[in-house]
């Protein structure tokens, strides 16, 4: 997959964050709100959005709502699920998650859809006459963008995921006292926040939103008696919130830790851990995972595999230097096979690496402005002589203050891994 891909995968899955990120109500709500930022995103180029629900007592799907039609719909308009054509289509839609066909309902068409994107949402139900999605978004555009049917099938897995978390926050209170047991789980299967490795100071911290949450990080040692010059550092976020987001969470890092004993490439390692996140969570899919093998080479050399999470921080104080450890793959879980590259960054003695979730760079104040990185450079840069704790929570206090009165929250992690200022 090339870097343009990863970009524009990668933007999708932060605007369709940001979208449904907000508190709704139904799932109407969210789905009405959904459709709407879409048509008005210039990311899509779209002219016009639909939301139907599917009808079981008359065996048809019902407009919920229009946006961006040349003529309004008749509220409470019906496409029977009877008619060849649509049949059809939906059976495509069943398989494929989306499909981009001409319109040839005429009301429709006199409203000015000529052709239409469809995508399937939410749960699938069954009738009589076989199986469809509870919900189905329309959009129409001029012109659909070459990897539109892409975009269609991230929309597709996002916004089930999106709903069924909504469904989910309705029931939290029934299921507290599990979250609680959850989280203490959870909390004890993180390693201990400090760790030294040679001439390596690590920390490391994961606040979670609400009791549990997808974001995680560990340290991994090499299990071989013989040979303990490695230790690989990871981070990640699961794409889901709540419990599905960490029994997600325990799962990667789990697999990783099992991967890791067999696998001595990063690259197949994250090849692997992104076939097991496709194959298990059909809907749960998106998650971020950062790696860096840390070793006593001469030249301190770090590799690392970074599959869609937030740009760790290098930062040689020796030079005021600043760098990004980008993306070298998508997100895990996308598509079933693809291909992750390995970097590498060269580790000076004072050097610090800054690892984070983006609760950390992505929290918001009540304007709606964003932490950003450069405050994080900033922080760096000004405690760089501090211990790896003390940085970190210099960070987490900074963030916490700037966020006080935000009405969005996530879950908020930080690792700091810093050289020592002298050489072995």
């Amino acid at each position: 997959m090339d870097n343009q891909s990863i970009n524009h995968n990668t933007d999708i899955y932060k605007i369709l964050d940001k979208l449904t990120s907000k508190k709704y109500k139904t799932t109407v709500d969210l789905l009405k709100s959904l459709v709407d930022g879409l048509v008005k995103s210039k990311h899509f180029k779209i002219n016009g959005g639909r939301v139907w629900i599917l009808d079981k007592e008359t065996n048809s799907y019902v407009l919920l709502y229009q946006v961006g039609l040349k003529s309004t719909i008749p509220e409470g308009y019906r496409q029977s699920l009877e008619e060849q054509h649509i049949f059809t289509n939906l059976a495509n839609l069943l398989q494929n998650k989306s499909i981009i066909a001409d319109e040839t309902d005429t009301m429709l068409i006199n409203a000015g859809v000529k052709n239409y994107a469809l995508v399937g949402v939410g749960e699938i139900k069954r009738l009589d006459n076989g199986k469809y999605y509870e919900y189905l978004l329309g959009f129409n555009a001029e012109v659909y963008q070459d990897n539109f049917n892409d975009s269609l099938n991230v929309i597709s897995t996002f916004t089930t995921l999106s709903i069924r978390n909504l469904l989910a926050t309705k029931e939290k209170n029934k299921i507290d006292k599990d979250i609680k047991k959850a989280s203490e789980i959870q909390q004890n299967l993180l390693p201990d926040h400090y760790l030294e490795f040679y001439d390596y100071k690590i920390f490391g911290i994961c606040i979670p939103d609400s009791g549990v949450g997808g974001d995680f990080f560990d340290y991994i040692k090499n299990d071989y008696e013989y040979d303990d010059e490695q230790l690989t550092i990871t981070i990640g976020d699961a794409a889901s919130k709540g419990l599905p987001a960490a029994i997600q969470a325990l799962f990667v890092t789990g697999a990783l830790r099992m991967g890791a004993s067999f696998s001595s490439k990063l690259s197949h390692l994250f090849a692997l851990l992104n076939k097991l996140v496709y194959q298990t969570f059909i809907s749960e899919r998106f998650v971020s995972l950062f790696t860096c093998e840390l070793t006593i080479s001469a030249n301190r050399m770090v590799l690392y595999a970074n599959a869609g999470h937030c740009a760790p921080i290098h930062y040689r104080p020796s030079l005021n230097r600043f760098k990004r450890l980008e993306a070298t793959g998508s997100l895990l879980g996308i598509i079933e096979q693809q291909k992750f590259a390995v970097e590498n960054v060269r580790m000076y003695p004072g050097d610090i690496l800054l690892l984070f979730t983006d609760g950390i760079d992505e929290a918001q104040n009540e304007k709606g402005d964003l932490f950003g990185t450069e405050r994080l450079q900033n922080l760096l840069s000004k405690h760089y002589k501090d211990t790896p704790k003390n940085i970190a929570y210099y960070i987490i206090e900074e963030v916490q203050k700037f966020s006080t009165n935000s009405i969005y929250s996530d879950d908020r992690t930080i690792v700091i891994i810093k050289r020592d200022e002298y050489k072995l």
